[in-house]
């Protein structure tokens, strides 16, 4: 299912958000509470649909939990080409900060739209609407998670809008509270899912215990995240796919490896006004190759582009380098090539996600790429279900086990070591199986290892990123900044 963006009489005022005008229309409660809306099951589907819609807006995240981490650059056109993107690049980022405060409304704008179905879940009865509200829960889940990720305590609104002035009224609520309400409605998902869906690309049963996996591990609630995680790999319909080299390529989306794939599409374009407008992927143009001319790829503004550093950890037997990591210089040369150098350049690109040609793009190449985004893969499951198993004290060997199956898929060697040889072992797969996707800023705070591996991250400010000055000034100042913003 590719995700487009309905106009209806949906009522979805996120916190001081400002979005173009054919994103949102906004209605009185009295309309939103009349009999016309929530009568039908079509109606109730056209209000998940716009709830997944914001998934796509998401791809901002991705992009700074590579850029923050040590295993890219902000790169673009010079130092202040999207300088929030280059702030949070060097840690001096602040509560200013568009790239953040997009981040906070995007996401909210998501838990509003889930929570509007939520509010009218009693209304009407439909045979299908455990799997409706199933999909709703997993969705609130989805966007709660990645606020807590980014900003720590967040407010916390259930089953009911958050209109425009309840800021005054609600408070930033402890994030072990929201990770409370994420694990209830991902369990609720995981009881009203099934492993197929109607359409592709909806949440299913395997997404809401991939991620409630992931939530748990977050939390480092080990055998929790092992039980759930081992549900999945056991009776999922997921398998690995064979050929690495072929799971970002367009034509294999939603391939037997996808356990949650984010959809795009290139129906329509957008605007650098409007990014969230886009039913592309604007990460995919904002990575691609700067200036270029030649076989295979597409232009595009050279941003979030790879360390030195991380190239140098793989392996030179290692098959998923150079489906990872484009090296512009030898391409260029072996393809005869051109391209222009931008900000920042390392001579690497970020190949899962840059354009290829061929795409379809209706709009503006840049922001209506149809790439989807991998969101959980099952080779992320098995290494989060080595984890589990290896820091939480459950036993090496299916530790080992569930890792050499990721390794094996590459043809590289098992590892057979144990204790904190495995944990680092463990660490360093995560990094170079996932490496682009946007996890490995989240991995280092969560456990532990941020301050020792990114430069300029201070202990105890950078674990979390500052709340947006203007949602502060918008809630009467009544919200506490985070520690040392």
């Amino acid at each position: 299912m590719k995700i487009y963006k309905i106009y209806m009489l949906l009522f979805v005022a996120a916190i001081g958000f400002n979005a173009c005008s054919e994103d949102y229309i906004d209605v009185t409660s009295e309309d939103a509470n009349s009999e016309n809306f929530f009568n039908t099951q079509a109606d109730y589907e056209n209000a998940l649909i716009a709830a997944y819609d914001l998934l796509q807006s998401s791809y901002i995240n991705v992009m700074l939990g590579e850029i923050a981490s040590d295993n890219t650059l902000a790169g673009g056109e010079s130092a202040t080409d999207v300088i929030g993107i280059q702030q949070i690049d060097d840690m001096i980022h602040t509560p200013v900060n568009a790239q953040l405060t997009d981040l906070w409304r995007w996401m909210f704008a998501g838990v509003n739209r889930a929570n509007y179905i939520m509010e009218f879940k009693d209304k009407t009865d439909f045979p299908d609407k455990p799997r409706v509200l199933g999909e709703t829960r997993f969705l609130r889940a989805y966007y709660y998670f990645e606020l807590v990720k980014f900003f720590g305590d967040v407010p916390l609104v259930v089953d009911q809008r958050f209109l425009f002035g309840d800021q005054f009224e609600v408070d930033r609520t402890p994030k072990a509270a929201v990770y409370e309400q994420i694990e209830r409605d991902l369990m609720f998902a995981v009881d009203n899912l099934e492993y197929t869906t109607p359409d592709v690309g909806r949440a299913t049963k395997g997404s809401a215990q991939a991620l409630l996996g992931k939530v748990y591990l977050f939390q480092e609630k080990y055998i929790e995240a092992a039980d759930v995680l081992d549900d999945l790999i056991g009776f999922g319909p997921y398998s690995l796919v064979t050929d690495y080299s072929t799971i970002f390529e367009n034509d294999n989306e939603n391939n037997s490896e996808s356990v949650f794939e984010i959809q795009y599409s290139d129906a329509e374009g957008a605007g650098f006004g409007c990014l969230q407008c886009s039913e592309g992927n604007v990460a995919v143009g904002f990575n691609g190759i700067r200036n270029y001319n030649g076989p295979t790829f597409d232009s595009g503004f050279s941003f979030n582009v790879p360390t030195q550093e991380v190239v140098d950890l793989f392996d030179a037997a290692d098959p998923r380098k150079d489906t990872a990591i484009l090296d512009i210089d030898a391409f260029a040369a072996a393809n005869n090539a051109t391209f222009s150098v931008g900000f920042e350049h390392t001579g690497y690109y970020n190949r899962k996600y840059i354009a290829r040609q061929g795409d379809l793009n209706t709009g503006d190449a840049n922001l209506t790429n149809p790439n989807n985004y991998r969101a959980i893969r099952l080779a992320d499951v098995y290494l989060m279900a080595a984890e589990a198993y290896n820091s939480g004290g459950l036993g090496d060997g299916q530790a080992q086990t569930y890792l050499n199956e990721v390794r094996t898929r590459v043809g590289l060697p098992d590892v057979l070591t144990s204790g904190t040889a495995l944990t680092d072992a463990i660490f360093l797969e995560r990094r170079l199986e996932l490496v682009g996707e946007g996890h490995h800023f989240f991995d280092l705070v969560r456990t532990g290892r941020a301050a020792a591996e990114i430069d300029g991250f201070v202990a105890g400010k950078h674990e979390i990123f500052p709340i947006p000055l203007e949602e502060i000034l918008l809630a009467g100042n009544r919200w506490e900044q985070n520690p040392n913003y």
